[in-house]
């Protein structure tokens, strides 16, 4: 017998919630096989199985939430090809005290205790795809397994129509459920793990930090100038595209060497001020907010910067990044301009001290002397900050650097 238990995930993570088994009860599994994904505060994570065996308990099921340590399924080895495996066990076991309560009380109706079919998983494979449930096909094993024969027998079956049941309709939320003058429809979705943290931890950095916001514009003209001139070369010698990212980030990190309390973070009282600058960027995968780090950011040139970033995105929208993807950055960028947005203030991203937020590029009309106007390409930019360990004048000095050194962009070229 083997117990399948939840890892250990990571330093600071110490549980998870089941997302999905990608096994069924009564599968025969071979080592490596994926077995269940975890949902965790930061990724998804795949369990394997360390043995092969056949599935014969699952004893948690999807949204339990899980700790380090935890059992939840067993396999059994050494089971001979078609012999009938122990009993298989859908749930765990109940507590004796709660099993005690149930016996004393008494019962309005005992329920029949639903049991699951013993299927290959040929056939349950087959049966998902054809959409048969297996209760409703019978056995020509002597054995009782389910075989991918009886499932395509059963497919080719005529079957008689059912007259479409009357069911009591479900009663409208009532006007004390949704806090409305009259009754309307509502929706109640569960919180995913992952959303719940975001939550959570976005509402304790605003209570625990002295967070402040400062902004200013950025004229992005020289930067798009410039990279329409080199993009071709860069593509051709790099083999990736030559974007904004790298330019902020490379603008952020020289900025941070000039202003070290914002690559800074607060322990106790002390101040622990970092020396090496691994940059967060801000991806909106499908379950939520993520933000993977640019290790080694200011070693880093602008390709080397701009594949990271590519790589990074594209494992975020397949739910692929790992732990060590998402822990120890020292400062974060965010781009809310994809999305359109012209003006935010970006939340910080604890224990991190600073956030620098990028938005939309739009054309509008600059002083360029006192005689002239031009229609320039204009970013907003945003820079929040805990006041806490850094003042107005150093979040606003960042700033300016990190916009002076955006508007001379070949000066960021030549650092690299």
């Amino acid at each position: 017998m083997i117990e399948i238990k939840v890892p250990e995930l990571a330093e600071s993570i110490s549980e998870g919630t089941i997302s999905q088994w990608l096994i069924n009860l009564g599968d025969k599994v071979n080592k490596g096989d994926s077995l269940v994904e975890l949902e965790t505060d930061k990724v998804n994570i795949e369990l394997n199985a360390e043995n092969s065996g056949i599935v014969t308990k699952v004893l948690k099921e999807p949204g339990d939430t899980v700790e380090v340590g935890d059992v939840i399924a067993i396999i059994e080895e050494n089971i001979a090809e078609g012999a009938i495996p122990p009993v298989l066990t859908a749930a765990p076991e109940k507590p004796v005290e709660e099993t005690l309560n149930q016996q004393n009380a008494q019962p309005e109706k005992e329920l029949p205790k639903a049991t699951r079919p013993i299927a290959s998983p040929a056939a349950r494979k087959l049966a998902r795809e054809l959409g048969i449930d297996l209760n409703q096909v019978s056995s020509s094993d002597p054995l009782g397994r389910i075989r991918p024969d009886d499932v395509k027998a059963y497919s080719h079956t005529p079957k008689v129509k059912e007259e479409p049941k009357l069911e009591k309709a479900s009663p409208k939320p009532t006007v004390q459920q949704i806090g409305e003058e009259f009754d309307k429809p509502i929706e109640r979705i569960k919180m995913s793990r992952r959303r719940q943290t975001i939550a959570k931890r976005l509402v304790e950095v605003q209570h625990t930090a002295a967070m402040l916001t400062t902004f200013n514009e950025v004229d992005m003209s020289a930067i798009m100038d410039l990279r329409n001139k080199r993009k071709d070369a860069f593509f051709n010698k790099h083999d990736v595209r030559l974007g904004f990212m790298s330019f902020f980030t490379k603008a952020v990190v020289s900025a941070l060497k000039q202003f070290p309390l914002l690559n800074a973070e607060i322990q106790g009282d002390e101040l622990i001020i970092k020396k090496f600058y691994d940059i967060g960027i801000a991806v909106a995968a499908p379950e939520g907010l993520v933000v993977p780090v640019v290790r080694n950011a200011s070693q880093k040139n602008f390709a080397e910067i701009e594949q990271e970033i590519g790589n990074l995105g594209k494992k975020a929208r397949e739910n692929a990044l790992t732990l060590n993807d998402l822990q120890g950055g020292t400062f974060t960028i965010t781009n809310g301009g994809v999305f359109g947005s012209l003006m935010s203030t970006p939340i910080l991203n604890s224990p991190q001290v600073g956030i620098l937020g990028m938005h939309k590029i739009q054309t509008r009309p600059v002083a360029i002397d006192n005689a002239r106007m031009e229609n320039r390409p204009m970013m907003y930019v945003a820079l929040s900050y805990d006041h806490r360990i850094v003042d107005g004048k150093e979040a606003v000095g960042f700033l300016a650097m990190v916009k002076e050194l955006l508007e001379d962009p070949e000066s960021l070229l030549l650092e690299s």
